[in-house]
């Protein structure tokens, strides 16, 4: 069961969630991180703005779907007699003068299919935070939104009047839509629509013709690695955890938070996940991204999270005018976790850059210049190890030394030591090979909880966390290692409840989590499988691609009980769960064929 049945369509510049009646519900522009231009999912109680409708006159239902392998929905609107029209929703992305040609602009292109369709069109875009824009003009094929800070322009050949009336006309032809910025369009919209939805279309079957995907489950990871291209905004680099804000983790909490921002962690996630289907373009990019921050740093500090053209403050702030998801507000824009200390963001940006080092497809290799620059992120993960943050989970009200932040400020060290051992740095290598057994020895010393015997979420502690089943993974224990096992079985008895677990179940700053953390079930099934216990992990895996909506997305959460997807999506961190379970658990293409 799932109430998120939103699909997304993008250019790595902007990006759209059209739901099930092929209403535009949500978009961001000129960028990921913007205000929202349509913001209807987060405002279900003021229907009269922050949406673009299209529907037919006495539509009966509609069905979608993605054409195969791209990023362009397509939809189908019957009427009651039964007569149809298909609408193409994208954001045209191509290559052209040599560039990726990635526009503002979000396009409906419209073709009749049956009798003699009548289309009604809404467009109520919102200004700044989400409020109603009201200032309307309009010539003959165009209409202007004009609010404070930014004007808008939809730009048609469909009657302007009917557009602005919101009254049916008759489609006997292909109409196009353009949505975007407020710049004059100079061919003709239909042509432009035509030929931007062919071009389009062939970029994204090309770009998976490349993907290295495993035998089973193809249309998952095709899907997945889509979306999460989606999710990156190309010009700076940066990685969005999801292209949502506020949606709740769980019905009527607190917990509503903007995700529309580059957290180190996650994107170190994604980037990699892309990197092992071929993707080596989105890691290259998101390289540059942490190299430009880390260069800024002057101590080699580093905030978990930035905007996407790299500004540090993302000042949170709660937005009245927006009532929240299904009325479940606050809606909030900004983040305050970027004033937290979260020190895993060290190892994050390490192993991220070590790709640099070991992967020869990368046109820019690392050297010693850029080795010296990880030092000082080094450096102050020595130092920060042992030291009290809000962790993976970014706890907002107490701070303890977190298992999984020590145990990632070890992997930067690890890592460092294997770039210099690259070089030919020997006593670097010897140097940073010491810093890390020194803090390999005191994780396992003040982690370790002999009454559980398993590893605790914190030194010293007797909680669980379900990220401590990234230790094999990291490479700090060996699937072998007995306290593997045993911290694995102590997550499952206690994080687990039915088939889903949670990332804890200590009370936080809200209470008690309700939701199973969605990529905590992939991090265990990871984990079965290094176990070898193939079996277990693949029933577990055909269930959770199962809670996919109707688009083949995921959200950041799941409730046990219903199934229904809760949080922002679609979620980076899910989708890439998605995709490095299904390489685990698929049979080699040397056994198919």
């Amino acid at each position: 069961m799932t109430t998120l049945e939103q699909a997304l369509v993008g250019n790595c510049s902007i990006s759209a969630l059209i739901d099930e009646r092929a209403s535009v519900v949500w978009a961001c522009l000129p960028r990921l991180d913007d205000d929202p231009v349509f913001c209807a999912l987060v405002n279900d109680d003021a229907p009269d703005y922050g949406r673009f409708d299209l529907a037919l006159s006495h539509q009966t239902h509609v069905k979608q779907h993605y054409v195969r392998n791209t990023a362009v929905l397509r939809s189908v609107l019957t009427d009651e007699y039964g007569q149809q029209l298909e609408v193409f929703d994208f954001a045209p992305r191509f290559e052209q003068f040599g560039r990726s040609f990635r526009p503002h602009t979000l396009v409906r292109h419209v073709r009749p299919l049956k009798g003699s369709p009548r289309l009604v069109v809404g467009v109520y875009p919102c200004g700044e935070q989400g409020r109603p824009l009201r200032q309307i003009t309009h010539g003959s094929h165009h209409v202007r939104y004009i609010g404070e800070q930014r004007t808008l322009r939809l730009t048609s050949n469909a009657p302007v009047t009917a557009v602005l009336d919101a009254r049916p006309f008759l489609v006997d032809g292909p109409i196009t839509f353009l949505f975007g910025d407020d710049e004059t369009v100079t061919d003709a919209p239909e042509l432009i629509g035509e030929r931007f939805l062919n071009s389009t279309r062939h970029y994204w079957q090309s770009w998976v013709r490349n993907l290295a995907v495993p035998y089973e489950w193809q249309d998952v990871v095709i899907r997945s690695a889509i979306t999460l291209k989606l999710n990156t905004f190309e010009d700076t680099g940066g990685v969005i955890a999801a292209v949502t804000s506020s949606i709740p983790e769980a019905p009527n909490t607190p917990r509503t938070w903007d995700y529309r921002f580059c957290w180190l962690r996650d994107a170190c996630f994604v980037v990699a996940a892309l990197n092992q289907l071929g993707v080596t373009q989105t890691m290259e990019g998101f390289l540059r991204y942490i190299i430009n921050i880390a260069a800024e740093s002057d101590d080699g500090y580093l905030q978990p999270v930035y905007k996407l053209n790299g500004q540090a403050r993302l000042d949170e702030m709660v937005i009245e005018s927006l009532t929240g998801y299904r009325g479940m507000g606050p809606v909030r824009f900004g983040n305050d976790a970027y004033h937290q200390v979260q020190n895993d963001v060290y190892g994050s940006v390490i192993l991220a850059a070590a790709h640099m080092f070991f992967d020869h497809r990368l046109p820019r290799q690392g050297d010693q210049q850029l080795f010296e620059q990880l030092e000082r992120l080094g450096h102050k993960a020595s130092k920060v190890y042992d030291t009290a943050d809000a962790g993976l989970w970014e706890f907002r009200g107490r701070a303890e030394v977190h298992t999984f932040s020590a145990v990632m400020c070890w992997a930067a060290c690890n890592t460092l030591a294997r770039i210099a051992q690259k070089l030919g740095l020997k006593e670097r290598h010897q140097a940073w090979i010491e810093q890390a057994d020194t803090m390999h020895r005191a994780i396992c010393t003040r982690a370790w909880n002999a009454d559980k015997r398993a590893f605790a979420s914190a030194f010293g502690g007797a909680d669980m966390d379900a990220s401590l089943l990234l230790l094999h993974r990291l490479g700090f224990i060996e699937a072998s290692d007995p306290r593997f096992a045993q911290t694995v079985g102590a997550i499952e008895r206690e994080l687990k409840q039915g088939d889903y677990f949670y990332r804890y179940v200590i009370p936080d700053d809200f209470g008690v989590p309700d939701v199973s953390f969605t990529v905590c079930n992939f991090w265990y099934i990871d984990a079965l499988v290094a176990l070898g216990r193939r079996d277990e992990a693949r029933t577990l895996y055909e269930r959770l691609i199962s809670q996919r909506n109707a688009f083949g997305l995921l959200s950041e959460d799941i409730d046990p009980t219903t199934g229904e997807l809760w949080g922002n999506m679609p979620q980076t961190y899910s989708m890439v769960g998605l995709i490095n379970s299904a390489r685990l658990l698929s049979k080699p293409w040397e056994e198919v064929f």
